[in-house]
């Protein structure tokens, strides 16, 4: 069984007097990635500083292993647990080499010596993370998804057995998205390291994380695993006060989640049948099991009321309008 790195006992966080959630019992293990999601401002980035002891708890305790943390001196915690914030770094004109580098810092003597084991892990890092092909650029010269690839290099070369990421995919493309999250759920499984990160990244979330966090509003926390946190609600309770409809069926937010157009039924085991429901779906047609009207999925096209043959979802969306005199935004 994968061990615990790190557990609180009752953890309240918050700023001064004002408590934001508690009373937290939780834990991170190794070789699992971890995703903290919820609606902004329901303390997430709070949660991540007092988890690395940036911030004070207001109440509770939190270990590593067997050590409080509030009692680990910073040198030593350096060694355990590393943090990648959301804050843009502006390292000069710092090399890639030379900025992953750094991760080696809590090891170094007071010259800032690096031997020759400080070496292997920095290659090591570099090589892992893909960052050894511009290991000699400078920080301008490279793209945000580098960058941040870059940020994820030096807390590997640090080697803690703790790694926390606030917001890592902030400033990245969809595909710079992807890969991000990939390439850490990889991390977790070969290096044997706990993940923890915050994100938005919902759709993304549900498919890379080990566990779920949830923080909602009101100080509301539920873990688990994402399957079953969708399938017992708890996910969709977490945004529903952000005005989300939650789609257990696909895994997705609807965008229109009360449709009022004309109902179908739709019917086929077409792969075209997830997307022909989001375009009926996004036009406001009521997908109903047994309406008078049908459209049937194949892989060569739609039929629609067993009579008229379509081959995209273009000419169905058109012929559809035509056929009932409905348009969405009419």
């Amino acid at each position: 069984m994968n061990s615990t790195l790190l557990h609180t006992r009752e953890l309240s966080i918050g700023y001064g007097s004002t408590r934001i959630a508690g009373s937290l019992s939780v834990q991170l293990k190794a070789g699992q990635l971890v995703c903290l999601l919820g609606p902004n401002g329901a303390g997430k980035s709070t949660l991540m500083r007092t988890l690395s002891g940036l911030q004070k708890p207001l109440s509770g305790e939190i270990y590593l292993g067997d050590q409080a943390l509030a009692q680990i001196p910073p040198r030593e915690l350096a060694q355990k647990l590393s943090l990648v914030l959301t804050d843009r770094v502006e390292a000069g004109h710092l090399t890639v080499g030379e900025l992953v580098a750094l991760g080696r810092t809590p090891y170094t003597n007071w010259l800032g010596s690096l031997t020759f084991d400080d070496h292997q892990k920095i290659n090591w890092a570099l090589k892992l993370t893909g960052t050894d092909a511009f290991i000699d650029r400078r920080l301008p010269q490279l793209s945000d998804g580098e960058r941040q690839k870059v940020m994820l290099a030096r807390a590997l070369a640090q080697d803690t057995d703790l790694i926390l990421l606030d917001e890592p995919t902030a400033h990245l493309d969809l595909p710079s998205r992807v890969e991000l999250m990939r390439l850490l759920h990889e991390l977790a499984r070969q290096t044997q390291k706990a993940i923890l990160l915050s994100t938005h990244e919902l759709d993304l979330a549900l498919q890379a994380a080990d566990v779920l966090w949830l923080m909602g509003s009101g100080g509301k926390f539920e873990h688990g695993v994402p399957e079953d946190l969708v399938l017992n609600g708890s996910f969709e309770r977490t945004f529903a006060a952000s005005g989300f409809a939650f789609d257990r069926s696909t895994g997705t937010f609807q965008l229109y989640p009360n449709p009022t157009g004309p109902a179908l039924r739709l019917g086929g085991d077409s792969p075209s049948l997830f997307w022909t429901r989001r375009a009926l779906s996004r036009e406001g047609y009521q997908l109903q099991e047994y309406a008078e009207h049908s459209v049937q999925v194949t892989d060569e096209g739609w039929l629609i009321d067993e009579q008229t043959f379509v081959t995209s979802i273009q000419t169905l969306l058109q012929e559809l309008s035509n056929r009932y005199s409905y348009r969405k935004h009419a």
